[in-house]
């Protein structure tokens, strides 16, 4: 029998009572959150949700009552041991043994695909998605912004993947504009090619703050903007420049995203789309959209009375397309968005930024649906909200690898503290792995649109509902399973799962699927780590609890398989999330 035949027998059961297709019923049957109180049942059938589907008169009266008199037309059988009414709900309790042995033996079967194999996706189709995320500027400061961006776009591609989508990441690069007449005019005066090629994110942020300061001078605005006309003209030299500083910051962020665990199937930018972004404000022009405004500039008006009281600029009055920043113009993004749905023929495609650009993504969206192209409907952005107070020892954060040095370094440190380090055999890179976890669990605790207060002390407590605790608890499963040999589901005995502490995991197991359809529908990294953070709770009770060693073989043998199958299903969820288990701690 597999988990999903469990909803699938209570839906077939009230099918017959409701008179209703048991499909229709299988999303409103939900597993029960695990209770402090111990005893609940394992899934529950909301009423409201049922009576919007019926047709029978009798469910439009109270819902307790409806739940009552529903209840008591539905009979237990051999896999449901018992049938209660709660506050518009009927409550199912599977029988206990038959609960252990299928939880136990589809997790183990289904491995990393446990949850995603579920019935809850049978409907939904495969698709080819575009996640546009990270995307920072060359040469300036990699803000927080940009991390937030990166273990955001990084979950939902991964959460797509896992699902049996086909996914594309892009990370669409600040590689074009003003700033490179300065960075190139200031290379010849403070640059130093050694500099470059050893650390050109850090060499290339330097140069850029020192002629910025000599910027205020009309004779080097004037050499910038020569040196940027001969860009936008392909000169041949000022190009081979720019691509140096364009590849050298592309190789180095490639090590960096390395360490974080993140990939690119593509690295994009501004660059690329000059051109075609000049075939845009044609297009704009030849369907009528594209409207002059007094001071020259080129708009689209997106005001539902067609009066201007809302409009997007896309073109400067010397008739150029704007790309300079994404808040001032989308014309770039409109070239980059048709290329792709061109080059991949995507299903939906999604930007991974933060909230303060929610607007510019509106208009966009607009800009397209006004072009005719139908498809912007599958457009999405997910923002984000703010991290404030993240700095390091020595002040404020400006690179990315500023703030994996610092979680690194605090958590050798928190590391060094402990008795069981000596023990470990790559303490350095235990700590990156169990510093990122802390970074990400703090960013992903609440909604992703709330901005938050970072705290370097809370993200790495050991203990609460911190990453740190994420990976003791992998760590401590993963130890107990060394020390007692691998488990065999083949001798398992059941009925030496009955305890209450054994019932909270496995019912906990049990809810995997709905918390993952639920993420796959709102993009929410939150409810897999609210997961994940009870299943570690649940976990510590149980491995006081439970004892492996000490135990009757045949109960040492079960306890081990429930603990196993904890740990599978934890690593999963964090894999999910950015983060890579360790084995040692």
């Amino acid at each position: 029998m597999a988990v999903g035949s469990f909803r699938r027998s209570i839906a077939s059961q009230l099918s017959k009572v409701l008179d209703l297709p048991p499909e229709n019923l299988i999303k409103s049957i939900s597993a029960v959150p695990v209770s402090k109180k111990r005893h609940v049942a394992d899934f529950q059938l909301s009423i409201a949700s049922v009576i919007e589907n019926s047709s029978n008169d009798c469910l439009a009266q109270d819902l307790h009552l409806q739940a009552q008199q529903l209840a008591e037309r539905l009979k237990c059988d051999s896999v449901v041991s018992e049938i209660s009414a709660g506050p518009g709900t009927v409550n199912f309790t599977i029988n206990r043994e038959l609960l252990a042995k299928t939880v136990l033996q589809q997790v183990w079967k289904d491995g990393s695909e446990y949850g995603v194999k579920s019935e809850l996706f049978s409907t939904v189709p495969r698709q080819k998605a575009v996640i546009e995320f990270s995307s920072p500027n060359i040469a300036k400061k990699f803000h927080i912004g940009h991390l937030r961006s990166t273990i955001v776009g990084n979950f939902i591609a991964n959460l797509k993947v896992a699902l049996g989508h086909e996914v594309v990441r892009i990370n669409y690069l600040g590689d074009w504009g003003m700033q490179f007449g300065l960075l190139g005019v200031g290379f010849q005066s403070f640059g130093n090619k050694e500099k470059l090629k050893s650390s050109p994110l850090q060499h290339l942020f330097e140069v850029y703050v020192q002629i910025n300061k000599a910027a205020k001078d009309e004779s080097t605005k004037k050499l910038a903007k020569d040196f940027f006309r001969k860009l936008e003209e392909h000169d041949e030299q000022t190009l081979s420049i720019w691509k140096q500083f364009r590849d050298l910051s592309i190789e180095e962020y490639i090590r960096i995203y390395k360490r974080l665990g993140v990939h690119f199937d593509e690295y994009s930018g501004e660059s690329f789309y000059q051109e075609k972004a000049q075939e845009v404000l044609k297009m704009l022009e030849d369907k009528g959209l594209l409207q002059k405004t007094i001071k020259g500039t080129g708009v689209v008006d997106l005001s539902e009375k067609k009066d201007l009281s809302m409009v997007s600029t896309v073109m400067r009055s010397d008739g150029t397309s704007l790309y300079i920043t994404r808040q001032v113009s989308p014309s770039v993004d409109l070239a980059a968005a048709i290329d792709r749905m061109n080059k991949h023929s995507w299903d939906t495609m999604i930007y991974v930024t933060d909230k303060s650009q929610s607007n510019h993504f509106q208009h966009l969206f607009q800009i397209l649906k006004l072009m005719g192209y139908d498809w912007a409907e599958r457009c999405q952005h997910v923002s984000f909200g703010i991290i404030q107070g993240m700095k390091t020892r020595r002040g404020e954060v400006v690179f990315l690898e500023d703030v994996l040095n610092e979680v690194r370094s605090r958590m050798l440190q928190n590391m060094a503290s402990t008795k069981t380090t000596k023990e470990i055999q790559d303490p350095v890179e235990t700590a990156e792995k169990v510093g990122l976890a802390a970074l990400i669990i703090q960013d992903f605790r609440g909604l992703l649109s709330s901005d938050y207060q970072f705290s370097w002390d809370r993200a790495l407590q050991s203990r609460g509902d911190t990453g740190v605790f994420l990976q003791y608890t992998h760590a401590r499963l993963h130890s107990l399973e060394q020390m007692h040999g691998n488990a065999d589901l083949a001798d398992v005995n059941v009925a030496c799962l009955l305890e209450p502490d054994a019932i909270s995991v496995l019912q906990h197991l049990l809810r995997y699927d709905e918390v993952l359809y639920r993420s796959s529908q709102d993009l929410q990294p939150k409810h897999i780590v609210s997961y994940l953070l009870t299943l570690s709770h649940l976990a510590a009770v149980a491995h006081k609890t439970l004892p492996v060693k000490g135990s009757a073989p045949e109960v040492a043998q079960a306890r081990l398989c429930l603990f196993h199958a904890t740990r599978s299903v934890l690593a999963n969820g964090m894999k999910l999330l950015g983060i890579t288990p360790i084995t040692q701690m």
